[in-house]
């Protein structure tokens, strides 16, 4: 056992810089919150020099856009991979959901809080950048959701698409409150009725 930690201690070494912050950040950005995460627990956590912080990321600003930018491809990717599997346009709007659900199923330091770039925006001063960045990143995901209505031929779809939208990002909300999926569970279930009804 002490011979596969090492191993992975190794691989964990060789790893760049720049990514060895990113995850670092990562962790501890979703786990204590942007602003208790202080640049010195991140440059301790990722195992690097101070100087291979500022040699990669200009600021402390510039570390938490890059973080909002791989949360929103990291979600990207979880969608993709449940709309690969989708049998058509509903299946694909009900993807949505899974992907959301998939995140909430992820290991997390101190488990489960909810959308990560939600709360990165819950603690962003108004006019920040990373704010646009999170709301740029929810607009996307209505828009996938109108284009599958759109391809469904609901009535309204725009109309659906926001109710839709509304209804996941009040889930992931209430999930990331209780800490546990279920809530995003009922969440799905109620898209599928609307869905039956549209």
């Amino acid at each position: 056992m002490a011979d596969v930690t090492a191993a992975a201690e190794g691989r964990t070494r060789r790893r760049p810089a720049r990514e060895r912050l990113l995850a670092a950040a990562a962790r501890r950005f979703y786990a204590d919150g942007i602003a208790a995460t202080g640049i010195d627990a991140v440059i301790a956590e990722a195992g690097v020099a101070k100087m291979s912080l500022y040699n990669n990321f200009a600021s402390k600003d510039a570390l938490v856009a890059e973080y909002l930018a791989v949360r929103h491809e990291e979600w990207l990717e979880l969608y993709r991979r449940r709309a690969a599997g989708a049998a058509g346009a509903r299946e694909r709007v009900l993807a949505v959901f899974d992907a959301y659900l998939d995140h909430a199923a992820l290991a997390y330091d101190r488990g489960f809080r909810g959308c990560g770039l939600l709360n990165a925006a819950a603690e962003l001063p108004a006019g920040h950048d990373g704010r646009a960045a999170v709301r740029a990143h929810k607009e996307q995901v209505e828009a996938i959701l109108l284009e599958h209505l759109d391809a469904l031929g609901t009535g309204d779809a725009a109309r659906l698409a926001r109710h839709l939208s509304l209804l996941l990002e009040g889930g992931m909300m209430r999930a990331g409150l209780e800490g546990t999926p279920a809530v995003l569970e009922q969440a799905r279930a109620i898209a599928t009725e609307l869905l039956d009804a549209a």
